[in-house]
């Protein structure tokens, strides 16, 4: 049904203005009494076969909703009735910021795929906590922080110490995002030197706590396999509890789209099907390489209960969906949880 009606009504508008109407749509229909819970009777998986725990974690099931869909904690409650095991929201910056311009998110139907250019669009953590501090039904919350884009590198540590003394009491799990490609200069922060110093600076904060929260980082599918080699051993140095594998491309490599389709979007990252073998590949790569020594997120281009067995296969704990959410509808989450099963 979704394919047939829903999709193509959808797709009639353009991506970024009917992502806005969804979120207002599902706001008041989750207000009429019972809608919760029949939504939730056709989407929700069988809890007692689904649960695994990771990183400390019991999750009600493997499949999570990347960040970047929910990035204000504005319907975390609504979309855990589709059947999610966790939710992550953001990227969250300290300050509000209104992103890049528009037009700025465009669909690649042919490649079953989307190109945004977001730049960390969000109204700042500290709105995010006063919605999360309404997390009644305990949904599994993860934190997915970043920097403002008017800050430099060499203050971006400040950004992420704030976001995360913010978020911490509010939050199941943090995701340093150090791999966007829409915020000019982040990617620098995944080199060694800075990333360390990052990573460690955050753990220090967080093993100064009563009850320390895992922190997970966020990497991009073009690094190298030295790059990931460096990867693997700053999680080893700094201990930080796993990774999430991977973010949006910048290739544009097997692309169905045309050229002149393409060059008319411009820059942004690409996710969907065209990723999933990358995001895989980096998977693997970081689970074999490693010795399984930490806990992988697996996402980019899971459309299909395959594809997520795939990532799992390949050595990732949990799954997230994004594009696959939009591509194939709701009903995904349920299908792929009873594939595992």
């Amino acid at each position: 049904m979704y394919k047939l009606l829903i999709r193509p009504f959808l797709f009639l508008f353009g991506p970024e203005s009917i992502h806005h109407f969804t979120f207002r749509f599902l706001k008041i229909a989750f207000a009429i009494p019972f809608v919760k819970a029949i939504v939730a009777a056709f989407h929700q998986p069988e809890v007692t076969k689904s649960e695994r725990e990771v990183f400390g974690i019991k999750f009600p099931n493997p499949v999570g909703l990347a960040a970047g869909f929910d990035k204000d904690a504005k319907l975390f409650d609504e979309l855990s009735a589709f059947g999610f095991g966790f939710i992550e929201i953001g990227t969250l910056t300290p300050k509000p910021q209104a992103g890049n311009d528009k037009p700025r998110l465009f669909r690649l139907p042919e490649d079953n795929g989307l190109i945004n250019r977001m730049g960390f669009n969000n109204e700042g953590v500290d709105a995010a906590v006063e919605r999360l501090k309404r997390n009644k039904n305990n949904v599994i919350i993860g934190g997915n922080i970043g920097k403002n884009k008017v800050t430099p590198n060499e203050e971006a540590l400040n950004d992420y110490i704030y976001c995360f003394n913010a978020l911490f009491d509010y939050v199941h799990y943090f995701v340093v995002n150090v791999s966007s490609p829409n915020t000019p200069g982040l990617r620098d922060l995944q080199e060694k030197e800075p990333l360390t110093r990052l990573l460690s600076e955050l753990q220090k904060l967080n093993n100064a706590k009563s009850t320390p929260k895992p922190i997970l980082l966020k990497i991009a599918p073009d690094l190298t396999n030295s790059q990931l080699d460096d990867i693997i051993a700053i999680v080893r140095d700094t201990k930080i509890s796993g990774v999430i594998a991977t973010n949006t491309t910048i290739s544009r490599e097997n692309l169905q789209s045309s050229i002149s389709n393409l060059q008319s979007i411009g820059a942004g990252g690409l996710s969907g099907k065209p990723v999933r073998e990358r995001s895989t590949e980096v998977v693997r790569y970081l689970s074999e390489k490693s010795g399984k020594a930490f806990p992988i997120i697996g996402v980019g281009g899971i459309h299909s209960p395959e594809d997520a067995l795939e990532k799992l296969n390949a050595g990732a704990s949990l799954v997230q969906l994004y594009t696959g959410f939009i591509y194939e509808g709701p009903g995904l989450v349920k299908r792929i949880c009873k594939a595992i099963n």
